[in-house]
């Protein structure tokens, strides 16, 4: 059975899926980028948990990372789609079905990348924090 922690990510790679761009989960970057475009889940970091006693809990804010990738000459407009797409996902459900206490996505800070022999690259990484609780840190 999994971890409350790799079903909350579970459910963050299932809401990137349903969006129009290709969304890998702990995958390098391939060699093509798609022309949807490309965003990759890392599963990031959970951090030190604030600890609750009666009853016991460990309160954690974990860093998770979307790496969001568009190439092509519309790539400003095709990465602003892709951005505000990520957006409106996670802005629709600030719980992942009552999976998390609240869902928050930093802002990107996008940065073009060229390639050799073809169009550059426009990429952000994105912050996702998960706020969520568990009663063992084994489990998260």
């Amino acid at each position: 059975m999994p971890t409350p922690r790799e079903t909350i990510l579970a459910a963050l790679h299932a809401r990137l899926l349903a969006l129009p761009a290709i969304a890998l989960r702990g995958e390098v970057l391939p060699e093509r980028v798609p022309v949807e475009g490309l965003l990759i889940l890392r599963d990031g970091e959970p951090g030190e948990p604030e600890v609750t006693l009666s009853p016991l809990a460990y309160h954690y804010q974990h860093r998770a990372e979307i790496e969001a990738v568009v190439q092509g000459a519309n790539r400003d407009a095709a990465f602003d789609t892709m951005i505000a797409s990520i957006g409106t996902a996670l802005a629709a459900d600030r719980t992942l079905d009552g999976l998390c206490d609240w869902v928050e996505a930093e802002a990107p800070r996008p940065v073009d990348l060229p390639v050799e022999g073809a169009a550059s690259l426009k990429a952000a990484t994105i912050a996702v924090m998960l706020h969520y609780s568990i009663a063992d840190p084994l489990d998260g």
